[in-house]
């Protein structure tokens, strides 16, 4: 008999666990970095190799931070999003090419818009591993400090733009 109940003792246990699991939200994922500064890192432009762009150059102004790549499909899902977050001008956005080929990056800008200010190459994808990237795209928001404000990950929608990006920019433009 108690041969039989440890393993329906474990298979419940499991299947609790898996129930639970089930019900997680994956765009939710926690970050450690909220309410600490950017990871530092200094990185080649997409567009102009020969020049380097750090977070410490985007000290005093809020922007946004979005990892992206040209084999990326959910990237290539938010891109339309991106652009037209970008014509209102709310904040920088900066793109981190993330573990591409440059040409592939520069000619998928080309054909798609150029939402970024700038775009920085992670060829290896060491700046995303310092700042916890999970996966493309992932989108980050600092604060004029450089203090990481918001975390979202997957790609990013009409929705999330009107209910939580431009009112947050809005809100760290107005700090001191």
């Amino acid at each position: 008999m108690l041969k039989y109940i440890i393993p329906l003792i474990l298979f419940v246990v499991i299947a609790v666990f898996l129930a639970l699991g089930l019900k997680l939200k994956p765009n939710e994922i926690p970050s450690p970095l909220l309410n600490k500064p950017a990871p530092a890192f200094t990185a080649p432009k997409l567009t102009a190799p020969e020049q380097k762009l750090s977070p410490e150059d985007l000290k005093g102004k809020v922007w946004l931070l979005n990892v992206w790549a040209s084999w990326c499909v959910s990237c290539r899902e938010e891109h339309p999003v991106l652009n037209q977050m970008a014509k209102q001008q709310a904040a920088i956005i900066i793109g981190l090419n993330y573990k591409d080929d440059p040409e592939a990056g520069k000619s998928w800008l080309s054909t798609l818009g150029n939402p970024y200010n700038d775009s920085v190459m992670d060829r290896d994808g060491r700046i995303g591993i310092d700042w916890g990237v999970y996966g493309v795209p992932e989108t980050f928001v600092m604060d004029k400090q450089g203090i990481v404000r918001y975390k979202h990950t997957g790609p990013v929608t009409g929705d999330d733009v009107q209910m939580t990006f431009l009112p947050l920019i809005a809100k760290l433009q107005g700090e001191p």
